[in-house]
């Protein structure tokens, strides 16, 4: 006989009645639309009760590529004590919908690889499995899982197996909840600050504290950082949203993987919109009508930093930018915005006539890295034309060139001289405190 895992928890931390669980997953998808026009081969999602957060979970899952053949995924142990990570020798894990497969030979690869071991105990209560089979069901009948329970071992396990069985068959779920039992607000401090983590794929003092699947978050935006993808918020909340208590609640946060730099997802679906808020937050001066603040999507409440250029055909009419990102996206854009229209001291303030005439540049900044040298021709020899943008400092001088001066300046010593210049030093100054950063951009410049 095939062995096959019943159901823990069904009509306690989801309905057990099938009627009432396509209902719940209909409602949980109406009532969060789409933002993302993509898919995704790795999601983050939480493992509370429905009531709780199943609607941030259902939606996220949307965002999981449908042509998946092979669903990983990943919860912690909560109930009981082991080393390594667990498969289950089942041929199926139950649900109130129907059965779903595992997918054997898979499994039984990953015993004695990636520290993983037979072991059904793992399995048993375990609802951060559970509560994501029926969310599944519905859009990977034929799919086969690969349930794994992660006990004592490192995120380099976890990241081993997303490399080892990354593909397009393939589809990973990391199922974990954020902080819990702090108050409300001392959470959302908490669960922001893991949020950052995430999304910066910085791993190093992410702890068991931040979110109980910390392990297989970070094996996840370990693997990220090592390929350049990102993690894209699709939401973030905490259980006072269903029950009001706001002393002792837990946080839940959703992510899904972009096979691409945040920055380039961005100018990849949101080029119009960032463009729109741009010139909306430059026209709230000219227009005395209550403005429509358009939608926001939750990338764009990631802390970000951009340049905003205002040209006038082919002649720079302002320039106002972050080289840090330090607030939302969304807030550096108009912030930007209004200040490349009216504070760039090089400029008088914009008027409405001239708004009419302006195109609008975004530029997307990645972070600063450091450029070691010894000396100026090693600098120069470091810094990729047409590719690089560079920030200079000296002390109290410092000035910044976005990669787009490379069209005016292509030389790379008369790029370097000129930025020396516009900080205020000249042109062949070196020292011994001179700093050199390097970063990217992506350029935005939707039609008007």
């Amino acid at each position: 006989m095939p062995a096959v895992k019943g159901v823990d928890v069904a009509g306690s931390f989801y309905p057990s009645d099938p009627r009432e669980i396509l209902k719940a997953i209909a409602a949980f998808e109406e009532s969060m639309p789409l933002e993302y026009a993509c898919q995704s081969r790795a999601v983050i999602v939480p493992h509370a009760g429905w009531a709780y957060s199943g609607c941030l979970a259902a939606n996220t899952l949307q965002y999981l590529d449908a042509g998946a053949k092979n669903i990983f995924i990943f919860a912690p142990a909560h109930r009981t004590s082991f080393e390594g990570i667990a498969v289950g020798d089942y041929d199926g894990f139950e649900t109130p919908l129907g059965t779903l497969a595992t997918n054997g030979d898979i499994c039984a690869e990953l015993v004695g690889a990636c520290g993983c071991r037979v072991f059904n105990g793992a399995f048993a209560c375990e609802h951060a499995i559970e509560v994501q089979l029926p969310l599944l069901h519905g859009r990977f009948a034929n799919a086969k899982i690969i349930p794994l329970v992660v006990g004592d071992a490192t995120p380099r396990r976890v990241e081993d197996i997303i490399e080892k069985f990354w593909s397009e068959e393939n589809a990973f779920v990391i199922s974990s909840d954020l902080s819990h039992f702090h108050s409300s607000e001392e959470a959302e401090k908490i669960d922001g600050e893991t949020s950052a983590m995430i999304e910066d794929c910085a791993a190093e003092n992410f702890s068991n504290e931040r979110a109980c699947g910390a392990t297989s978050i970070c094996g996840l935006i370990g693997f990220a950082a090592r390929k350049n993808f990102a993690p894209i918020r699709v939401g973030t909340r905490n259980s006072r949203d269903a029950t009001c208590e706001r002393k002792s609640v837990v946080g839940y946060g959703a992510w899904m993987l972009a096979e691409k730099t945040k920055n380039r997802f961005i100018a990849d679906n949101f080029a119009e919109l960032t463009t729109a808020i741009c010139r909306g937050a430059i026209e709230e001066k000219f227009d005395s009508k209550d403005s429509v603040s358009p939608a926001v999507p939750e990338v764009l409440k990631q802390h970000g930093a951009s340049f905003v250029t205002l040209e006038i055909g082919d002649e720079l009419r302002g320039c106002i930018g972050s080289i840090h990102a330090h607030r939302r996206l969304v807030d550096d854009l108009v912030s930007n915005a209004k200040g490349a229209a009216f504070r760039d001291s090089r400029f008088s303030p914009l008027t409405a006539e001239e708004f009419k005439k302006v195109t609008v540049k975004i530029s997307l900044l990645s972070p600063m890295r450091r450029i070691a040298f010894c000396g100026e021709r090693d600098l120069l020899d470091n810094i990729v034309p047409k590719v690089d943008g560079i920030v200079i400092r000296d002390g109290p001088f410092q000035a910044i060139y976005l990669p787009s001066v490379w069209q005016q300046l292509p030389d790379p010593e008369q790029f370097l001289a000129s930025l020396k210049v516009k900080a205020g030093l000249s042109a062949a100054h070196f020292s011994s405190t001179f700093e050199a950063f390097k970063f990217s951009s992506e350029c935005i410049q939707a039609s008007r």
